[in-house]
């Protein structure tokens, strides 16, 4: 992120208007900004070209207001990488200012802006999600690999306020091993709720 006393701005990766594909906005028409930066390093990431922050191109906040206001829909789901590296204020007074609601998806790995509406924390092994960052969180998404993660799940739910929303939700290229192993879960663990990604399923960014 760059900033000064007139702009600040941010490493996009991309940015497109589509349906929310997962957790409890599915179905939801949403601007996505994928912001490029991310240093937690998942093995399975789909995204990993979003990693280096430094080959994707500065967008300042207005500009990608700009371009997001041209849409219907008014939920902008920031996203990346880890959108949580930068300070986000600017880009959501901004949204706020055009109406809309500023969503995250993070995996808690830094503090996490006072000035977004819904935060979804999606917790990674590879760098732990703050305690701070779990407290905020209005739903727990846990992506299931290995049947060892409902266990990790589980612990993480213990460290999210009692509104949170609790999902899990199958790795992709395991999710015809993984899903029925999360139904049967959830049949058990009825607190928990199944998220897939139905983007993937219908073909949508």
């Amino acid at each position: 992120m760059t900033t000064n006393q007139h702009t600040i701005s941010y490493p996009v990766m991309e940015h497109f208007y589509t349906l929310q594909g997962e957790g409890v906005h599915t179905g939801k028409a949403a601007y996505f900004i994928r912001l490029g930066g991310c240093d937690v390093g998942c093995v399975w990431c789909d995204v990993k070209d979003s990693w280096d922050a430094t080959v994707h191109p500065a967008m300042t906040s207005g500009e990608i207001v700009g371009i997001a206001v041209r849409h219907q829909g008014r939920i902008a789901v920031i996203t990346g990488g880890e959108p949580a590296m930068y300070d986000l204020t600017d880009l959501c007074n901004k949204l706020h200012k055009a109406g809309f609601n500023a969503h995250i998806e993070t995996s808690g790995a830094y503090p996490i802006s006072r000035d977004l509406d819904w935060v979804t924390l999606s917790p990674k092994k590879f760098k732990a999600p703050l305690q701070e960052s779990l407290a905020k969180a209005d739903e727990l998404k846990v992506v299931v690999f290995h049947k060892s993660d409902l266990e990790w799940a589980e612990q993480h739910a213990a460290m999210v306020g009692p509104d949170c929303i609790l999902f899990l939700q199958p790795e992709w290229s395991k999710r015809e091993i993984i899903t029925p192993l999360i139904i049967d879960y959830i049949r058990q663990h009825p607190k928990w709720q199944l998220s897939l990604q139905t983007h993937k399923y219908i073909n949508i960014p």
